[in-house]
C-alpha cells in the first residue's frame, strides 16, 4: 500500500508544481500583452494564453472577488501560489505521513 500512497502523493505535488508554473507564465504572457510585447493575434500565442487562463481563470476567480486590484496590479496570482506553497510544504507532508502510518 505505501508504494501507492508515494505514488498518489507524487502526482498531487507533481500537479500542484505545474499548477503553479502555469499560474507564472499565465501572469508573464498578460504583462507581455499589456505591454505590446507580443500579440493575441498571433495564432500560437493565442492558443498558450486561452489554455493557461482555461486552467488557472478558475482557481484566480474566488481570490478577484475577495482581493481587489492594487493600483490596477492583480495580486490574486501571488496569492494563489503562496496558498500552493503552503499546500505543498504545510499539508502535504504530515497527511503523507499519517496516511502511511495508518494504512502502510
Amino acid at each position: 500500500m505505501a508504494p501507492l500512497i508515494n505514488f498518489v502523493f507524487f502526482i498531487v505535488g507533481s500537479l500542484l508544481g505545474l499548477l503553479k508554473w502555469a499560474i507564472i507564465i499565465s501572469a508573464i504572457i498578460s504583462w507581455l500583452v499589456a505591454f505590446d510585447v507580443i500579440n493575441l493575434r498571433n495564432h500560437v500565442v493565442y492558443s498558450i494564453s486561452r489554455f493557461l487562463d482555461a486552467v488557472t481563470a478558475p482557481l484566480l476567480a474566488p481570490l478577484r472577488r475577495v482581493i481587489p486590484p492594487l493600483g490596477g496590479v492583480d495580486l490574486s496570482p501571488i496569492i494563489l501560489i503562496l496558498v500552493i506553497i503552503g499546500i505543498e510544504n504545510f499539508l502535504l507532508p504530515p497527511l503523507h505521513g499519517t496516511l502511511l502510518r495508518i494504512l502502510g
